[in-house]
């Protein structure tokens, strides 16, 4: 993928509070980014620097107060019909799961695929045993997801993203979460996914693994990119000072 972001800006509406009046807040601040050709891009910093607006922009949950996106050369849209149309060629995976608590883990896979993609039913169980039983999930399908692990119920959550069969995937902090052994089976997961070449775009907090799978790293903060680059330069030779802090206090054992 190639993704070329210009000027983007993105503000929300604030309410009135004690001493404040009402407004607009400014998320992301005329965020610029041009990656070049690349499998996955990581997005690192501080919380609250915009990572997951940005994220949610580049998914086509959010459409941007002004400003240009494009993925491959292909402008995101704009308009509320064709965002839908965008969004069933990705998939999407959110840090609380979003799975349906009255449905089992097995269905919460199927609903996408029969009710957005048009898939029969006996179409879309032959769809996903594979996953299932190649992520070692086949024994949790009846399961809803208050029987399962945080892990389990994460990596169903990747699985419903990935069985729609997707361009890329935009995952939003998907261990947050977990304990660190859940975190490992959901890391694990996307390593394998990056290692068959899956597109994905990830917000992490995960330093080390975030250079183990990225092409590329963008230091999200302050609503803009304050640096970025190939994977290996941005985390051994930052040139800019506050990435270095940054590195150092994530990647200190």
């Amino acid at each position: 993928m190639n993704l070329v972001i210009a000027g983007l800006v993105q503000r929300f509406p604030v309410a009135a509070a004690a001493g404040r009046q009402a407004g607009l807040a400014t998320v992301l601040d005329h965020l610029d980014l041009v990656t070049g050709e690349i499998g996955a891009l990581v997005l690192v910093g501080p919380s609250g620097g915009g990572k997951s607006t940005l994220l949610r922009i580049l998914a086509g949950l959010d459409v941007p107060t002004s400003g240009r996106v494009a993925f491959d050369g292909v402008p995101l849209p704009r308009d509320e019909a064709s965002l839908r149309a965008y969004r069933r060629t990705v998939g999407t995976v959110f840090q609380a799961y979003n799975l349906f608590p009255h449905l089992s883990a097995l269905d919460n896979l199927l609903l996408p695929l029969i009710h957005v993609h048009g898939l029969t039913r006996a179409a879309a169980l032959t769809r996903v045993r594979g996953p299932l039983d190649r992520f070692q999930l086949a024994d949790h399908a009846h399961k809803r997801p208050a029987e399962l692990s945080g892990g389990q119920k994460q990596r169903i959550a990747i699985l419903r993203a990935l069985v729609v069969q997707p361009r890329r995937l935009f995952l939003d902090e998907p261990t947050s979460a977990l304990d660190p052994e859940m975190r490992g089976e959901v890391l694990e997961m996307i390593g394998e996914l990056r290692g068959e070449g899956t597109q994905f775009v990830l917000v992490t907090h995960e330093m080390a693994f975030a250079r183990q799978v990225a092409d590329a790293v963008a230091f999200v903060a302050d609503g803009r990119v304050i640096a970025h680059g190939p994977a290996a330069a941005f985390f051994d030779h930052p040139a800019e000072p506050r990435v270095r802090a940054f590195l150092e206090r994530s990647l200190a054992p």
